[in-house]
């Protein structure tokens, strides 16, 4: 297993490149099932990634099944997830919470982490967060010096921060770990307009196929329910009532009565012969950045986050969950590298969460010999703006 001497000689100059893990998958009903890929929004619609890769010496197509971006989301909610959870160590990890009063979000949670817009707009006792001193040195962090980001919203380090709004001095740190999961196409020879198959809708009312209202009874049953239906929704049904003649009835079906017969109307999935997913962790990146600790002390630092970044890889491949029929399971276990420089390299054990909270425990308890740095789960609480929240309409079609 990979030991913290390992990675506080892979975060001082000249150390290793990478750490990486990479683990081969299978759909979980077997090689005829078929594994719904990430969708992206084009211009014409939804659609799914393809892409040129080279594997075992030959180009070969494949889908995109979960995007480096989201892998990196699925590493930090597992984070989150552990951090409220309050286990012993995930406890000890700084973040930033924003308080909507019946909800809170944490920058574990948030897109921009330490400057997402949920932020920026709460207060702190008071105050607006932008002007405050301790958001400032958050703002004014570099690579150059990134001491304040380590000691309140560390995970921005890792999984990647822009300031995008800021009109000048905008902090931006790359992630330092990155992932994907890629499906290799069993029809390597199709074009890539017939690569994905169409999903089959349908929804079956017990009570009749058809529920026919008069324009009185929908608006009736539509205002018991305003409250809790989007904008969108309340305007559609709206604009039928006005449109139906006296005597005249209409579907209810916006309303979620009657059924729907089955149709070939969204993307469906593709067919694997394999499904890999890989991690890696960029010791190069990390070394970009100093904490103004010293030479050891910097290098403590990049330890410690290091080990955060494995922790959150560890808890994510516990957890194989991507999204409606995308059931995977694993093939076989993860291969552990290490870079060794000049082409040489160190097979390691699979990553677990007990040892990566332990090599966690020990860079915490080194960083604060070598710098300084304390790790007690200190919270930024921020108090969140609550126009947000009276505002926050979600009229997304959800397609996971």
């Amino acid at each position: 297993m990979i030991t913290y001497t390992d990675l506080l000689a892979a975060c001082r100059r000249g150390g290793a490149s990478t750490l990486t893990s990479v683990t081969e998958l299978r759909a979980a009903a077997g090689p005829h099932a078929s594994v719904a890929p990430a969708k992206f929004v084009n211009r014409t619609g939804s659609t799914f990634a393809f892409e040129t890769r080279f594997i075992d010496g030959e180009a070969v197509t494949v889908a995109l099944l979960d995007s480096k971006q989201s892998q990196v989301n699925r590493a930090e909610t597992a984070l989150s997830l552990a951090v409220r959870d309050g286990e012993e160590t995930a406890a000890k990890v700084p973040h930033i919470t924003v308080d909507y009063g019946d909800k809170d979000y944490t920058d574990l949670e948030l897109p921009h982490r330490a400057f997402d817009g949920h932020i920026r707009a709460g207060t702190l006792d008071g105050t607006p967060v932008t002007k405050t001193e301790i958001f400032q040195s958050l703002r004014n962090c570099t690579p150059a010096n990134a001491r304040a980001l380590l000691e309140a919203s560390p995970f921005s380090l890792i999984g990647g921060a822009w300031d995008a709004t800021r009109k000048a001095d905008q902090a931006r740190f790359r992630s330092a770990v990155v992932g994907e999961i890629i499906g290799v196409l069993a029809d390597q020879d199709a074009a890539p307009d017939n690569l994905a198959s169409q999903r089959g809708g349908a929804r079956v009312d017990p009570v009749a196929l058809s529920v026919q209202l008069t324009g009185s009874d929908l608006q009736k049953i539509l205002d018991a329910q305003r409250d809790e239906l989007s904008a969108k929704t309340i305007k559609k049904i709206q604009d039928e009532i006005k449109r139906v003649k006296k005597d005249e009835r209409i579907s209810a079906s916006s309303l979620g009565l009657g059924a729907i017969p089955p149709q070939l109307d969204a993307l469906g999935g593709v067919a694997c012969s394999r499904i890999i997913r890989s991690w890696v962790l960029s010791f190069a990146t990390l070394r970009q950045i100093r904490f103004s600790a010293g030479a050891e002390g910097d290098a403590a630092c990049r330890a410690l986050l290091a080990a955060l970044g494995l922790s959150a890889v560890a808890r994510a491949e516990q957890e194989l969950y991507l999204r409606a029929n995308c059931d995977l399971v694993e093939a076989g276990a993860p291969v552990v590298t290490l870079d060794e420089r000049f082409g040489n390299s160190r097979d390691l054990d699979p990553l677990t969460v007990e040892d990566a909270d332990t090599l966690l425990e020990e860079a915490i308890s080194t960083a604060a010999d070598k710098a300084g740095v304390t790790w007690n789960g200190q919270n930024l609480l921020v108090t969140g703006e609550q126009s947000i929240i009276k505002g926050a309409v979600d009229d997304a079609e959800d397609e996971a």
